[in-house]
């Protein structure tokens, strides 16, 4: 069964991702090039990337969520305080640590940090009940601010 899978690598792309990642770690491995299932490889390399930036984005709304969390839900804050700052300095080592291994996705995470602000405003007034107009429509402080480890609002 595998040996007829491995015979149609369209096929096989689509009826056995994890299998098909295998055979083509295989013919790399081996330089057997001619038999690689290019169109497919190189959209899984391309996607690798959109992947990265997707996660740096989610990163960066959870964080930006919580630093306003953290500045405007009064009501909550001194139970919850602790929990959404170690939140925020997870989110920042998460994304530090991401852009330590690909700095060249920094200009993109600043490219959507306006994006990400208003999603992350969206999210922290329906998790927190407060309106959105309790949230302020331009970024509370900037980008760089916002990834500073020393910096809380």
């Amino acid at each position: 069964m595998v040996a007829e899978l491995i015979k149609n690598k369209q096929d096989l792309y689509d009826t056995d991702y994890n299998l098909w990642v295998l055979e083509t770690v295989n013919k790399l491995k081996k330089r057997d090039l001619d038999s690689l299932d290019w169109n497919n490889l190189i959209e899984e390399v391309l996607d690798l990337s959109r992947r990265d930036k997707r996660k740096l984005e989610s990163l960066l709304m959870r964080l930006i969520e919580h630093l306003l969390i953290l500045r405007y839900w009064d009501s909550e804050k001194e139970i919850n305080r602790g929990y959404w700052q170690r939140e925020i300095i997870n989110f920042r080592k998460q994304i530090k640590r991401i852009l330590k291994d690909s700095p060249s996705l920094k200009p993109h995470l600043k490219d959507v940090f306006e994006e990400c602000y208003q999603d992350g405003r969206d999210i922290a007034s329906q998790y927190s009940q407060l309106t959105l107009d309790t949230f302020p429509e331009k970024p509370i402080a900037p980008f760089e601010q916002i990834l500073d480890e020393n910096w809380l609002p």
